[in-house]
Parts: C-alpha cells; sequence; structure tokens
C-alpha cells in the first residue's frame, strides 16, 4: 500500500491544482489596472485621472522613468510662462468668443500639469490661476458666431475641470467656491443641450465624445463636493449617450473610426478618457472592447513612409488633430501590453514636424501631453510590431480602405499606396441604418453624421519612396472634384459644375457631405480585391453605387497594380447601359504641395512635379491608343476652410457604349519607363510597358471570366497572377445581443457610488450643527411633505448611532431615502415636457430619437437586484464604510489572508513531499492530503476576491 500511495497523489494534487489556477492567472484584467475607487472621496482632489497620494509618484516619474515626457511639459509650461500674454485667455468676452476658442481649454490641463509635476517653478501657479480666474471671469465660453456649436465650450469645460482637481489645494477658499460655481454652471448648460443638439444622439462623431467627456469631467468634480443631485443627473446623461456608443463601436470589425486618421484622434482623445474615467470611478471596463483591440492598426497602417504625414481620407489635415502619442501609449498600457503603441508613439515624437506644413496646430499640440503622462507605462519596452521593416498590405473591411507600405523609414523603394471605395459611414453604420438595426436607437441617417467624409469612392493616393506625388486635398469642400475621383458627363441632374456630374454626396452649398436622404443616402463603393503576389500588389474597386442611377452606368471599375515599389499603372473601366446618356468622364489627381507641370513623350500626354531632387510622372493612354491632353492648374478653396487649396491634373476621355478603359502610368524619378501601348477587347485589356530594366506585359480581365484570373503580369520570364478566389469580402454581423440591456447594466453602477458618497458626507456631519442643513441639501428634490419629517429620523438616528456602536451603522445607511430614484422619476416627466415642447416650437433641433434621452430606467429597489426583460442585472458592490482609514480594510485583510495562505500552502507541501512520504500510516498521508486540498481551495477563493478587489 505504501507503494501505490507514495508519489503519485502528491503529483495528481500539484497537476489538478494548476489546472484550475492556470485559467485565473490568464484572464486578462478587464480593468486596465486601473483601481475602482468605490465612491471612497472624502472630498478631497485630485481625484479625476489619481489622488494626493500619487502626486509624488508622478513628480518623482518626471525625473525618472517619464522624463522625456515630462520635458515635453516642461518645455510647453516654460513657453506659457516665458510669454504669459500669448496664451492667457483675454478678459473681454468679446475678444474671447470672436474666434474658436478651443485652445484656452486644451492648453490649461498641460499648464496644471506643469503645476503638479514641477510645484516650486516660480510663477507657475500665480499665471495658472490668473489663466483660471480670466475663463472664471466669462459669461460663457460660447463662439459668437457658432452658438449652436457645444464644441468650444466642452474643450473649455474639460480644461478648467482638470485644472481644478490638479491645482485644488493651491486654490484660495474664494477661488474653490467661484470655480466650482463656474464649473457647475458649464455642466448644467452641456446637460440642458445635450437632450436636442446632435453630439446627443449623433453616435460615433467626434462631437460625441468630446461633449460628453466634458460634461463626465465636469460632474465628477461638482459630485466631488457634495452636489450629489446635479452631478448624478449629469453624469448619468453623459453614459447613457456614450454607452450606446460603445455596443455601436462592436460592429465596427477592423478598429476604423469612419471620420479617418485626423478626425479619429479628435474622437480618441476624448474616448479614451472616458473608458479611463469610467472605469477609475464606475467600475464599468471597456479595455476587453473588440474595436480597442484592432485600433492600434488604425494608427499604424496609415502612417505613410517618414512618420510625418497620414492617409488624409476625409476632412483632414497631414496627419493627426490630437495626438497620436497619447492615444498609442493608452493602447499599449491597458490593451495590447507588448511595447507597440511606445514605440511607435516615440518614433512619431521623433520625427515631429516642428515647422512648415505637416506641424501640430497651435490649438491642439500641447493638449494631449498630460495624458500621455499619466498612461505611460515605461516597464513595456518600445518595440516594433513584428512585421515591421517591410511593406504590408492592409484592409480595413469596414472603412473601405486599403494601404500598402505604412510606417516604414523615409527611403528608396518604401513606398507607399492608399485606396479608398466603402459605404458611406463605413460599413457599420452603414447597415446599421439600412438593415435597421438597433432599432430602439436608430432611427436612420438622423442618429449618424457623415458631413466630414468626402465624395471619394475609388479614389487612391501614392507616394513612390515615400515622396507625396497623388495626394488627398486636404480639409476642403465636399466637391468630387477635390478627391482623386472621376466625374461624368453631362450632367443628368442639378450639378455643382454642369456639364459635369460627381458624386451622389457632393454637396455644392454647404461644408458637409449631403448623407441624409434621397440618392446620397444610399452612396457607396466597394473592395472588389486586395492582393499580394510577389512583391506585387493588386488592388479592384467599384465604385458605380457613388453615381446618379441617370447616368446609367452599368459598371465604374479602378484598377490600381503595383508593378514595382516606384511604377504603378492604373486603369478605369466604365461600363454603360444600353442608353445611357453618358458621353465623357474626368479623371482628377491632386498634389496639394507641389504645382503639376504638362509633358509629353511621343503623343502620349503626361504630367509631372519636382520635389527637391526627385522627379515624379504619369502619362495616360485610352483603351484606342489616344491620348487627350490634360489641363493643369491651382484650384482655390473658398473662404473658412484652414487650407488655401490644391494643385491638380484633369484628364478627360470620350466614352464609348459598351465599354471604355483609360490606363494611367505613375513612377518616381527611380524608374525610366521607355515605351507604353494599350489594347483591348471586350473582355480584356493588354498594356505593355518597357523600362531601362524590366518588362511588364500585363493582362487585366476587366469582364467576369470564371476561367481566367483577374490579372496576370509577365514581368521578364517571371509570372504573376492575381486569381479571383483567393479573396473574399463578405461578412454579415449581427446586431449585440440585448444591447439595450448591456447599456442598462453599466448604468447600474452609476447610483451605489452616489449612495456611498450620500454615506460619507452624512458620517462628517454626524452629530454637528450642519447636520440638517446638509440633509435639507441633499434632500432637496425629495417629497417636500416628507422632508422634515425625514431630516428628523435621520437627525435622531444619527445621535443614537454617535453613542452607539459602530454596528448600528447600517441602520443609519438604511434610514437614507433613495433620492437617486426620485430625481430620475422627477428628470423623466420633466424631459418628457421639454422634448414635447422642442418637437412643437423648434422641429429642427428635434431631429432624433428623442426616446433615447429620457431614459432613466432603474429598476432596482433599495439594494435588491433588478430585472429588465427578464434579465438580471449585475449587483455592484461598493464599500459601505464611512470613515477613510477603513475604506480598503476588506482589501487588506484578503491580501494578507492571501499571503499567509500561500505560505501555509507550500509549507504543507514541503512536509507531505519530504517528512511524510514514508510515513507508516495511510490513514496521516490521507489526512494531510485532505487539509492540503482544503486549504487549495481556501487560496481559490481568496485569489478570486482579491482579483474582484484588485488588491
Amino acid at each position: 500500500m505504501r507503494t501505490y500511495t507514495r508519489g503519485a497523489p502528491t503529483v495528481f494534487f500539484i497537476s489538478a491544482l494548476w489546472i484550475l489556477v492556470s485559467p485565473a492567472l490568464a484572464e486578462v484584467d478587464p480593468s486596465g489596472g486601473i483601481p475602482f475607487l468605490g465612491g471612497n472621496y472624502e472630498g478631497s482632489h485630485p481625484m479625476l485621472y489619481f489622488s494626493q497620494a500619487e502626486v509624488e509618484e508622478l513628480q518623482r516619474a518626471a525625473v525618472g522613468t517619464h522624463k522625456a515626457l515630462a520635458r515635453q511639459i516642461r518645455e510647453a509650461g516654460e513657453a506659457i510662462l516665458e510669454r504669459p500674454e500669448e496664451y492667457l485667455p483675454p478678459w473681454n468676452p468679446a475678444e474671447f468668443s470672436a474666434r474658436w476658442n478651443e485652445v484656452y481649454g486644451n492648453n490649461l490641463g498641460l499648464l496644471s500639469m506643469f503645476c503638479l509635476l514641477y510645484p516650486h517653478r516660480a510663477g507657475a501657479l500665480d499665471v495658472a490661476k490668473e489663466y483660471m480666474e480670466r475663463m472664471a471671469a466669462q459669461p460663457n465660453w460660447m463662439v459668437k458666431d457658432a452658438p449652436w456649436d457645444e464644441v468650444p465650450i466642452a474643450h473649455s469645460l474639460v480644461g478648467f475641470a482638470t485644472a481644478y482637481d490638479f491645482l485644488y489645494e493651491y486654490l484660495s477658499k474664494v477661488q474653490q467656491e467661484n470655480f466650482l460655481q463656474v464649473i457647475g454652471n458649464a455642466s448644467r448648460y452641456m446637460y440642458e443641450k445635450s437632450y436636442h443638439r446632435g453630439w446627443g444622439f449623433q453616435y460615433l462623431h467626434n462631437h460625441q465624445p468630446t461633449n460628453c467627456v466634458a460634461l463626465l469631467t465636469g460632474s465628477l468634480v461638482v459630485m466631488n463636493q457634495g452636489y450629489l443631485q446635479e452631478a448624478y443627473l449629469w453624469t448619468k446623461q453623459a453614459l447613457a449617450i456614450m454607452e450606446k456608443s460603445m455596443v455601436l463601436l462592436q460592429d465596427v470589425t477592423d478598429g476604423s473610426l469612419y471620420e479617418g486618421v485626423a478626425y479619429g484622434t479628435y474622437t480618441t482623445r476624448s474616448l479614451f478618457q472616458y473608458m479611463h474615467l469610467v472605469q477609475r470611478h464606475f467600475d464599468i471596463g471597456h479595455f476587453s472592447h473588440p474595436w480597442l483591440h484592432r485600433h492600434f492598426a488604425f494608427l499604424y497602417r496609415t502612417v505613410l513612409p517618414g512618420f510625418q504625414r497620414t492617409v488624409a481620407i476625409a476632412d483632414s489635415n497631414y496627419n493627426w488633430f490630437y495626438g497620436p502619442e497619447s492615444q498609442l501609449v493608452f493602447l499599449d498600457r491597458y490593451v495590447m501590453r507588448n511595447g507597440s503603441g511606445n514605440w511607435l508613439a516615440e518614433v512619431i515624437r521623433q520625427n515631429r514636424v516642428l515647422e512648415g506644413p505637416g506641424q501640430a496646430g497651435r490649438g491642439q499640440r500641447w493638449c494631449t501631453l498630460h495624458t500621455e503622462f499619466l498612461w505611460y507605462d515605461a516597464s513595456l519596452q518600445p518595440a516594433p510590431p513584428p512585421d515591421y521593416g517591410t511593406s504590408h498590405l492592409h484592409y480595413f473591411e469596414d472603412w473601405g480602405v486599403v494601404t500598402y507600405g505604412s510606417a516604414l523609414p523615409a527611403g528608396r523603394n518604401n513606398t507607399f499606396l492608399s485606396f479608398k471605395s466603402g459605404k458611406l459611414g463605413g460599413r457599420a453604420i452603414f447597415d446599421i441604418v439600412h438593415q435597421s438595426k438597433y432599432k430602439d436607437w436608430i432611427k436612420g441617417w438622423r442618429n449618424f453624421n457623415a458631413g466630414h467624409e468626402h465624395p471619394d469612392q475609388n479614389s487612391f493616393t501614392f507616394a513612390p519612396n515615400g515622396v507625396p506625388f497623388i495626394t488627398e486635398a486636404l480639409y476642403g469642400p465636399k466637391y468630387t472634384s477635390l478627391n482623386n475621383a472621376v466625374m461624368f458627363g453631362p450632367a443628368v441632374s442639378e450639378s455643382c459644375f454642369a456639364p459635369w456630374e460627381g458624386q451622389v454626396t457632393e454637396a455644392c452649398n454647404s461644408k458637409w457631405l449631403k448623407y441624409k436622404h434621397g440618392q446620397a443616402a444610399d452612396c457607396q463603393g466597394q473592395v472588389e480585391v486586395a492582393l499580394e503576389r510577389q512583391g506585387m500588389v493588386f488592388i479592384r474597386g467599384e465604385g458605380q453605387g457613388a453615381y446618379n442611377p441617370e447616368l446609367k452606368i452599368k459598371s465604374f471599375q479602378r484598377n490600381l497594380l503595383l508593378l514595382h515599389p516606384e511604377l504603378l499603372l492604373m486603369v478605369d473601366h466604365i461600363q454603360l447601359h444600353s442608353g445611357s446618356p453618358t458621353r465623357s468622364m474626368s479623371a482628377f489627381f491632386h498634389n496639394t504641395d507641389m504645382p503639376f507641370q504638362k509633358t509629353q513623350v511621343d503623343g502620349v500626354h503626361g504630367a509631372l512635379i519636382r520635389h527637391g531632387n526627385e522627379t515624379s510622372k504619369m502619362f495616360w493612354l485610352g483603351d484606342t491608343g489616344s491620348s487627350e491632353m490634360g489641363i493643369v492648374g491651382y484650384r482655390s478653396y473658398p473662404r473658412g476652410y484652414p487650407y488655401n487649396g490644391s494643385n491638380y491634373v484633369n484628364v478627360t476621355m470620350p466614352l464609348r457604349y459598351p465599354t471604355s478603359r483609360v490606363a494611367y502610368i505613375f513612377f518616381g524619378s527611380g524608374v525610366d519607363v521607355q515605351s507604353f501601348s494599350v489594347h483591348g477587347d471586350s473582355e480584356t485589356l493588354d498594356i505593355y510597358l518597357a523600362t531601362r530594366d524590366h518588362t511588364y506585359t500585363i493582362y487585366l480581365y476587366t469582364d467576369v471570366v470564371p476561367t481566367k484570373p483577374m490579372a496576370m503580369v509577365l514581368m521578364d520570364q517571371k509570372k504573376v497572377e492575381f486569381e479571383r478566389t483567393a479573396w473574399t469580402n463578405k461578412q454579415l454581423l449581427e446586431e449585440v445581443e440585448e444591447y439595450v440591456n448591456v447599456v442598462e447594466d453599466n448604468l447600474q453602477h452609476v447610483k451605489p457610488v452616489f449612495q456611498q458618497l450620500e454615506r460619507h458626507i452624512f458620517s462628517r456631519v454626524l452629530n454637528t450643527d450642519s447636520f440638517h442643513k446638509t440633509a435639507e441639501r441633499l434632500l432637496k428634490s425629495s417629497d417636500k411633505r416628507k422632508t422634515p419629517g425625514t431630516i428628523e429620523k435621520m437627525f435622531s438616528l444619527s445621535k443614537k448611532q454617535g453613542k452607539g456602536k459602530g454596528g448600528k451603522k447600517a441602520s443609519f445607511s438604511d434610514s437614507l431615502p433613495d433620492i437617486f430614484a426620485q430625481i430620475e422619476a422627477r428628470e423623466k416627466k420633466e424631459r418628457q415636457r421639454t422634448i414635447k415642447r422642442v418637437y412643437e416650437e423648434v422641429p429642427e433641433e428635434a431631429d432624433g430619437d428623442s426616446r433615447a434621452f429620457i431614459d432613466y430606467s432603474d429598476l432596482r429597489k433599495g439594494r435588491k437586484v433588478g430585472f429588465v426583460k427578464g434579465r438580471k442585472f449585475k449587483e455592484v458592490r461598493v464599500g459601505t464604510t464611512a470613515e477613510s482609514d477603513n475604506i480598503f480594510n476588506a482589501t487588506s485583510y484578503i491580501r494578507l489572508f492571501l499571503i499567509l495562505n500561500i505560505a501555509t500552502f507550500f509549507v504543507l507541501l514541503s512536509v507531505l513531499l519530504t517528512r511524510f512520504q514514508r510515513a507508516q500510516s495511510l490513514h496521516t498521508q490521507r489526512c494531510l492530503y485532505c487539509i492540503l486540498l482544503i486549504d487549495s481551495f481556501i487560496l481559490l477563493c481568496l485569489y478570486s476576491s482579491c482579483s474582484q478587489t484588485q488588491c
């Protein structure tokens, strides 16, 4: 018997224990490591992103692990101190509101962080306090010429509230009270406007997170100062809007944002702050969100060689509006944990354009420095992604964008190519609208805003050797001709540029794209294929769905074939229906920085640009061998746009029924094209190219021939095929299961935090003269008839508690009325009346799903678990202790018992293996195994508790 039991049970037990423990160890922390405060603030500041106890740690990091980031903060802070009148807001309200003024709020967050890290810098705090005094002196933070736009207010509010939180202990009592009133007034204004402005119901648009995070930030500051009723309503509203966006964002499967890279960073600047704040203050975790895990590609796969410019699809500047270093370190710390985010942030920082095109805007350049510092994790050593250093083809299936050659050093053969052909608003939004998904929230295009998009289906860019040759025209009017796209003629409807007609979303008299109604609402293109074979790239897009059906265009197919890093072939294939009135096409090609010059070789027309020592050229030929002379010029933008205009080439070619084709070649200075010819039939287009080093014969199968590949290239003696079956682009997405309940589940996290704060407030005034005054303020929205009696009951209980033992605290807590349920019910009635009045008086402001604005359902009674549509909500637990010294007692005890239990376990295991293996009694061994098994169970329970409490 002794031989039978020796060793084997020990091995079995250890194996079984490892099987139980390993899944827990491998589980990703949904909190991202951000501790949940559980409503335990004690009225102290800072509290938004860190506590007072962490300030010294941040100051040590500024001279240690975060030294490089702190240097940026210090340089910016010193620049403000050196020329304060250049950066301080004006005292005069007329001057403050005379222009777009987001710069004041954007710089204030940076300045307050500078003061926090360097509190002994002479004059810094005085400048910061004067900065806040000047902002507080304004009657409001609106821009005079845009009274309908709350975005400037949001920038001011988030910066002002952040500065208030960071610098609270340095403010005088009068300043604390005055500034808090300013924050409260601005937050109340934002709250009211959220019910009938577009940002309250137009999801995934950059205004929404910008304004909601401002409202949330102001609410948290007001909440911490004890104004719970107002802050509760404001917080619930901000979360109700944003949590819906987080659900809808799950449909975006590629990590992109439909407004493009520039406005995408505008969105994520606030979106990532939101994720941090709701985790820290309400235990709402979004760090396992599938979109978030794919978002790194949106920043990595869209940056051109040299790390200074990005794909400029939709309204854009040369790169990013905000960050993206802050967003990248956020992704690395809370999502990826592999160093790639830190690496890309560092490379972008090192290659920043300091002067000229591409430099960060004056109003945005310092805005994210404080969050970058707070989110940076120095333990993650910068490491590029595994495929860095080689050109990679990437397809954003939701955005409808293909990129090749991103994120490379500038240099020879490091070429960038992009192509855009997708659904209006991106696939997720387009399908939500057209398939009537999320019916409880979405009522068509009114719940989205595609105004920053361009009429750019089947457009492309090309940068041989990283030198921009064909570029987007940046932030400008929404004209097809200002994109690298095609117009057709003659026009069959009212057109911006008769006799030519562009894409159906083209807007003649507005800064914003048409998208809500008619043909524009159905606009879409499609990437049909994107393949890489033996160093060559083939992309095909279909853009017929972006044009007026009355043009009777059966197919507008654009084919891109990258034959060599510096040689691109593009073929436009246009097929017409019988009876089509369309007779000609007009293609446009842009370069924002450099002018085009005409050129011609052997009767083939073309254009070129010179960029330093680099010369890039393009030529074009029709399938009949003709080459029409192009037009080169400069198109000026109207006033009100951040850019003056764009250089362009315009190529016009006649069309025949049923099929016409035009071939274009684009090449850099390292390629010398010596021959270029085009021949075709109804199914195939044959292109012959000869350069100094190679000859290319390209067979492009523009018609559907199942037995043939889509394209075939013969380069010298090498054959490259792009087969039809190698690429699929079909994916059906179901709406998020129980999406309404998912949002409601997260909203349940709010009330327990406010109830905990309520208990803290009452605990501080127990047995004091201010008890009645505090109770009256907290209960002012309760039933007026019952308030005096309630206060007396609470007061008598507080007296008993003061004389009794600690165990009496629960009875006092239970005596508190549920004021938050009462104010929700009252607010719901008030909002129903308000929405009705808005519909009757100002119908254009009521355009949206008003039911989404009055969703205050909170069916839990007391502290019981509630139900919605038969679904049990997750119970939200927060501590109920009133004294700050006892806040973390439970966590401390769990941690202590866990350490002791681990030690006990290993002591017992070592005793078993060394002393009792040869025990005479089998009964003794079995008893020891039982004890060890029980101890392991306790160990697992403690580990689970520790994980939940983040000890």
